[in-house]
């Protein structure tokens, strides 16, 4: 640990380093002397690291890491692809025929997000309790498959209600990924590593994104009247056949967590290196809930503050979120092909920004998490304040709509962030991490419908304004969590070690 020539100060190298006396004694990981050198209590940096973080870790480590991200990153960017190409298909569904087929020529598309996200909600946080108790490799694969066998019945759609229900019922069983993987992520790496696989892992709906609409466009082209299949009902039936293989591999691969895994690919000298890391780290392992433990976690700034960040990140890019790109492109009358193509680009700029983010964070920033936060707002002030404005150069509104995907990649660094605070209490961590979902998806099932009606499309000026306010609010609440973060470091170090 870093020490101050001052015996009175803490500086900011200690409230980022582990506290191994610290942690150590409240933990329950056990570990050895043989593993304890393997692993270094504080990850050494060389220019290498700003690479990639394992490039400066031993040999044994740097295999570990290897097995750990080839399965985790892949189970989880693979996944999380599949969940957002099943809940974007429907927008690039509805600008491809949908609409004109089913009829739906109110705000049906507006009530067919929010099913969803109420299907979602409702199942977020009992998902993320019941994953301290049973094992991830059984409960998010077998979702996994649900969603993707609920996804096909869409094809065969005749009424609106029958699109609601399914949609309702596939968001209940997406709710179990995003939080569920995020919370697994938190279990296995340590802060050096952590923003890095978070951001890799949020970059990959982006790309979902992405893949729906280069895969609309195909499909249309290709495919409709095949079968006796209109293109957008195509859609819905790839998606299913790319998403099966995928949720049936979680059942194999999936690694748990370090204190229960049973991960065929892993020795027993691996896993006993999985759980020295997250003693070091300061990351409890599972214990059981009890009304001491509740009234910590409601108690604590932890669970409003880091819940309201991620409300405003979640809700703040509706220029992305909402098909606001894709009707002014139908409004301007450009073919159903580039409708579906030009606004890859902004999930393209999504990626991208989302992995400058993590690098820059973990690097660049030193852990630090709150910059490029904050740098993301400030963006999205300027677009959507031009966007609000309307009446703006063509060149421009362009320029707004694809730089909109900078507000979309701090998505993981939030979650890091929250790993990091709440990493001293496995449950608090769950129930944090499962809450932020929750209730940033709790405001986007009625706030859309406020502020993005498809029947304002595409000025949404209501909307626009909207998103300026929350850009301010989550540039403050950031900074708020940073203050009282360190604060709470600080006073945890100096409890612990008074001459520090």
């Amino acid at each position: 640990m870093s020490k101050s020539t001052d015996p009175g100060v803490v500086t900011e190298g200690d409230l980022r380093a582990p506290s191994s006396s610290l942690k150590s004694s409240r933990h329950e990981y056990t570990s050895d002397s043989q593993t304890t050198e393997l692993v270094q209590e504080q990850p050494k940096r060389s220019w290498r690291s700003y690479v990639w973080d394992t490039l400066d870790k031993s040999p044994q480590e740097r295999r570990f890491l290897f097995k750990l991200d080839a399965v985790i990153l892949t189970l989880a960017s693979l996944g999380y692809f599949i969940k957002y190409l099943d809940q974007v298909n429907i927008t690039n569904a509805f600008v491809s025929g949908m609409k004109e087929d089913l009829k739906l020529f109110g705000n049906e598309l507006n009530y067919m997000q929010t099913c969803w996200t109420v299907g979602y909600v409702i199942g977020e946080i009992p998902s993320n309790i019941l994953l301290t108790r049973i094992r991830p490799s059984i409960w998010i694969p077998a979702c996994e498959v649900v969603w993707a066998i609920l996804t096909i019945l869409l094809a065969k759609c005749k009424t609106t209600t029958q699109v609601y229900v399914l949609r309702f019922f596939i968001g209940l069983a997406e709710s179990v990924f995003y939080p569920g993987m995020q919370y697994i992520i938190g279990s296995w790496y340590r802060k050096d590593e952590l923003a890095k696989r978070s951001c890799v892992f949020h970059a990959s709906g982006a790309i979902g994104t992405m893949f729906s609409g280069y895969l609309m466009a195909a499909v249309h082209k290709k495919l409709a009247g095949v079968g006796g299949f209109k293109g957008w009902q195509w859609l819905f039936i790839i998606d299913t056949v790319i998403s099966l293989p995928i949720a049936i591999s979680g059942f194999f691969l999936m690694p748990d967590v370090p204190e229960i895994t049973k991960a065929w690919y892993f020795s027993a000298d691996e896993i006993t290196l999985a759980k020295e890391r997250m003693r070091l780290e300061g990351r409890a392992p599972r214990a059981p809930y009890t009304k001491a433990k509740f009234k910590k976690i409601f108690s604590s700034w932890h669970i409003y503050l880091l819940t309201a960040l991620y409300i405003f990140f979640n809700n703040g890019n509706g220029a992305s979120g909402q098909p606001a790109f894709q009707l002014w492109l139908k409004s301007k009358g450009h073919p159903i092909t580039e409708v579906n193509t030009y606004p890859t680009i902004t999930a393209a700029i999504t990626v991208i920004t989302t992995l400058i983010y993590a690098w820059t964070s973990d690097t660049v920033f030193r852990g630090a998490r709150w910059p490029p936060i904050v740098f993301s707002g400030l963006v999205n002030i300027v677009i959507y304040s031009s966007l609000a404005a309307w009446n703006i150069p063509d060149g421009w509104k362009w320029a707004c709509f694809f730089l909109a995907g900078f507000g979309g990649g701090i998505s993981g660094l939030t979650f890091a962030w929250a790993h990091e605070i709440c990493g001293d209490d496995n449950e608090e961590r769950a129930l944090v991490t499962g809450t932020m979902n929750e209730m940033a998806y709790v405001f986007q099932a009625w706030l859309p419908l406020l502020i993005w009606q498809q029947v304002e499309a595409p000025v949404y000026h209501k909307g626009y304004m909207t998103s300026i306010f929350i850009a301010v609010a989550m540039i403050l609440t950031a900074v708020l969590v940073r203050f009282l973060h360190h604060r709470e470091r600080a006073r945890k170090l100096l409890a612990e070690e008074p001459n520090a």
